[in-house]
């Protein structure tokens, strides 16, 4: 037997009306082998961003890296990537979604190559801003053929249900797996490792995914893409500047950044509605229904990336854990994102998206607002575990229910940029809420030593730091929540119809 040999499942197979109903689309017989070659890929990308965390100091040490520069080997990543996302969904819109996907997976495994062998901090800088641009070729299209292969509303429930476990536990994961091969390999291979994954999903890929595309007007909105790269760009470069020590919200260089990014993005709004071509047509993110899933990905993953980088802290810092054990710590988390998302899959057909986000984000709420009780002495089981089981839970039910969203009664000619819109405001939404929250971290410690010169003030106004960071982290998620509560008006049977995909 061979794979164009296995069709569904057991219990999976077309019905009798899917086979014989002209009018419908065909079922792709082997939809759910593409969701995991697809899956493994969209791991490759979301752990990518967070396995290097742990690599770090390793690395900045073996290749001379200055402390001012060190954070390129992160925010590389983030800029290309969430400044490039929407001209990667238009471009696997109109070249294909196949191809587009087999062409990131390439260029992913060649830039993760040139960054392992790195001999300067320059050429490690470039390898991680070409993996960003490569995965926001690969990241929409992957979640568009998705949107594409699950036409049945139940099905498609649980293929996004596998992708927000994805999204949500990848993070966590890449950390456990940073320490794991830093300790025991090389912070090389935290990079290596992407070569073999890539190389695998390409070669199943060619078999296993159907390609699809948009038709009719295919032509690119050159003006729009730069407008809008540059803009969030510059926005993420800007927030990045104000967490530099030193700097500020109010230092010049601050302000000119994040000034200039305001002219391209109203630039781009411009742009937008008034070219007959648009790279983002105001129709998406115009649906309240689609603008509450992007808003609430957006404050979300602001205070996601703040969870982790705060924890990881603490967890060092003042538990004494090593890069490994503390990687080892969030595994409650990703198996609590893996256990909701499987939940959410079978009850969002059941009880519509807006009671699942409003229930997942309160959950996600409490659980980062019980982290600010930590004290210096506290320990992981009694405050951290905790508060990892319900935010993972909460998070767990919220990026199902806004994946599919996003998603739900989007013409196909557009499923592309739509999907690149949720990662991106899930990519900037991390960078801007790690930025926003360092900041006010750094603030809080230094505000709190001035307040409390003793000399051994600095283990509790890091504490203190935490606390604040912390809290705000919770309000990001509580706006988020409120909303969701406000704008999602869709009810089960909108997510229930057949086919979820209507013409462009």
């Amino acid at each position: 037997m061979t794979l164009s040999d296995i069709g569904d499942p057991p219990g999976e197979a077309q019905t009798p009306a899917e086979e014989s109903d002209p009018n419908l689309s065909p079922v792709d017989p082997r939809r759910w082998w593409a969701l995991g070659v697809i899956a493994i890929a969209q791991l490759m990308v979301v752990l990518d961003a967070s396995i290097v965390t742990i690599a770090l100091p390793s690395a900045q040490h073996a290749l001379d890296i200055s402390d001012a520069d060190r954070q390129w080997m992160v925010t590389a990543y983030t800029l290309t990537f969430g400044g490039l996302l929407l001209l990667g969904g238009r471009i696997a819109d109109y070249t294909g979604r196949k191809k587009a996907f087999l062409i990131g997976l390439a260029g992913f495994a060649a830039a993760s190559a040139l960054g392992g062998a790195a001999q300067s901090g320059l050429t490690l800088f470039g390898a991680r801003a070409l993996q960003g641009a490569f995965a926001a070729l690969l990241a929409p299209a992957a979640l568009s053929m998705i949107s594409v292969m699950f036409t049945d509303a139940r099905e498609r429930a649980r293929a996004f249900g596998v992708y927000g476990a994805i999204s949500g536990g990848g993070a966590a994961i890449g950390l456990i797996l940073g320490g794991v091969l830093t300790e025991y390999a090389s912070w090389r291979w935290c990079l290596l490792v992407n070569v073999p994954i890539a190389l695998f999903a390409a070669l199943a890929a060619i078999p296993l995914v159907k390609d699809s595309r948009a038709h009719g007007d295919t032509r690119y909105d050159v003006p729009g893409a730069v407008l809008v790269s540059a803009g969030l760009a510059a926005l993420v470069y800007g927030f990045t500047e104000a967490a530099k020590p030193g700097s500020g919200w109010t230092d010049g260089t601050t302000l000119g950044w994040l000034a200039g990014a305001s002219v391209l993005l109203v630039g781009f709004v411009v742009w937008e509605s008034r070219t007959s071509h648009p790279l983002l047509p105001m129709r998406i993110v115009l649906d309240r229904n689609r603008g509450a899933a992007l808003g609430g990905s957006l404050l979300v993953g602001a205070g996601l990336f703040a969870m982790f980088l705060f924890l990881a802290y603490y967890m060092q810092q003042n538990l004494g854990y090593s890069a490994l054990k503390s990687g080892f710590a969030f595994l409650p988390f990703s198996a609590g994102i893996v256990v909701s998302a499987t939940i959410a899959s079978s009850l969002l057909p059941r009880v519509g998206p807006k009671v699942l986000t409003v229930v997942g984000g309160v959950l996600a709420t409490v659980g980062l607002a019980y982290l600010v009780t930590l004290t210096e002495t506290t320990s992981w089981s009694a405050h951290v575990l905790p508060a990892e089981i319900l935010i993972s839970l909460g998070l767990g039910l919220f990026f199902v229910s806004t994946s599919s969203l996003a998603l739900t009664n989007i013409g196909e000619h557009d499923a592309g940029v739509a999907s690149a819109l949720l990662n991106t405001s899930q990519q900037l939404g991390g960078a801007l809420g790690t930025a926003l929250l360092n900041t006010l971290f750094a603030s809080a410690v230094s505000a709190y030593l001035v307040d409390h010169p003793s000399a051994g003030a600095a283990s509790a106004a890091s504490i203190h730091g935490y606390h604040v960071a912390f809290a705000v982290g919770a309000g990001l998620i509580a706006a988020a929540t409120v909303l969701t509560l406000i704008l999602i008006n869709t009810r089960k049977s909108d997510v229930t119809a057949e086919p979820v995909l209507v013409p462009a």
